[in-house]
């Protein structure tokens, strides 16, 4: 999806992989290979004192292992890590977070809710496969595309071992950093317990994956909450956005650093009602749909395994939204699988 116009881009290009490159005083951009479509991650290095704060961690992969080792032979050289970071659980995050931890000494410092579905994720085995792709079945992905679907790289090997303990963040604590106030703020939907880092006498917010400026954040729905209602949870975090000051520059965990929060809140919450107003004429129009039958009112373009994986998530959240607003109707048939219609209007009393 395009960015808003209002968007303003202070930075034009990235630093390369192993190199650092100031954004704001005392605050450092990092990026990270990634080897999937989305192909980087936004890591963050933040002064304090004498000391460094590394904010989100990379995939565990030997590429993201070299970058970290050129960083400590360059700007972290003779500099103690006191913390590790994490926004959330997710393998371009959380993935090296044992290894940093383990070679700085540094404390790790995550949402309790995070740290614990990290730890699940990674312990993990055959039966989270089977649990997806029971939930996929349900809502009317065909088998043919279940052999693929399960030889998916495992949560397991892009994460390191996860540190056996954790210093938790809660809603609106205050990290103080280089003698600044980093203020947590929660996030919902993308992931259970997300935390973005705001950092108003600065003007910035490191904002992990909740804003970001060119893609719609990832929001599905997965087996360990499979009736969850994950977008309404989002679009009511992006809220809290808007509460920042209207310059503030905003580091991503993907794409480019950006200025123009409160317009890009705006145009994720047009984009979302855009796909449901697509999805309530389809599922009018072209009688009982499943989720899978919708992907390509969502998805204009050829899926292969791991966007496929993503994109039913997707498209159950976003029907479990209409439902749960009343704009879908929801049927179970006899062959188990979900399927959505029109909403039947309330009958006028007379």
């Amino acid at each position: 999806m395009p960015a808003a116009k209002a968007l303003e881009y202070p930075f034009s290009d990235p630093p390369a992989a192993g190199t650092a490159r100031e954004v704001a005083p005392g605050m450092y951009w990092l990026r990270m290979p990634l080897p999937f479509a989305l192909d980087h991650i936004n890591l963050w290095l933040l002064e304090d004192g004498e000391e460094w704060v590394i904010v989100d961690c990379g995939i565990a992969s030997d590429a993201t292992r070299t970058a970290w080792e050129q960083l400590f032979a360059g700007i972290l050289h003779g500099k103690r890590v006191n913390r590790v970071v994490v926004t959330h659980h997710h393998p371009d995050h959380l993935g090296l977070a044992g290894w940093l931890v383990a070679r700085t000494g540094a404390e790790f410092w995550i949402t309790e809710g995070e740290y614990r579905t990290g730890r699940d994720a990674r312990e993990a085995r055959q039966h989270a496969i089977d649990d997806l792709l029971a939930l996929f079945a349900r809502n009317g992905l065909p088998s043919e595309h279940f052999a693929a679907l399960s030889k998916r790289n495992s949560y397991r090997s892009h994460v390191d071992e996860i540190p056996a303990s954790f210093r938790r963040m809660r809603e609106g604590e205050s990290l103080q950093i280089g003698g600044r106030g980093w203020r947590v703020i929660i996030g919902r939907g993308h992931a259970p317990e997300h935390a973005a880092l705001a950092c108003e006498e600065s003007g910035v917010l490191i904002s992990g994956d909740m804003l970001l400026p060119r893609i719609s954040t990832n929001v599905g729905v997965w087996p360990n909450d499979p009736e969850g209602n994950p977008l309404a949870d989002f679009l009511n975090s992006l809220q809290k956005f808007r509460q920042l000051g209207a310059d503030t520059l905003v580091l991503p965990s993907h794409g480019l650093p950006f200025r123009g929060a409160h317009a890009r809140v705006a145009d994720l919450e047009a984009h979302h009602a855009l796909k449901f107003a697509a999805l309530e004429a389809a599922c009018a129009t072209g009688g009982p749909r499943t989720a899978s039958e919708v992907l390509e009112v969502l998805f204009q373009r050829r899926l292969d395994a791991q966007q496929l994986f993503f994109a039913m998530g997707e498209a159950i959240a976003h029907l479990h939204y209409l439902h749960r607003a009343g704009r879908l109707a929801r049927d179970v048939g006899a062959d188990r699988v979900i399927r959505y219609a029109a909403a039947q209007p309330a009958p006028v009393s007379v």
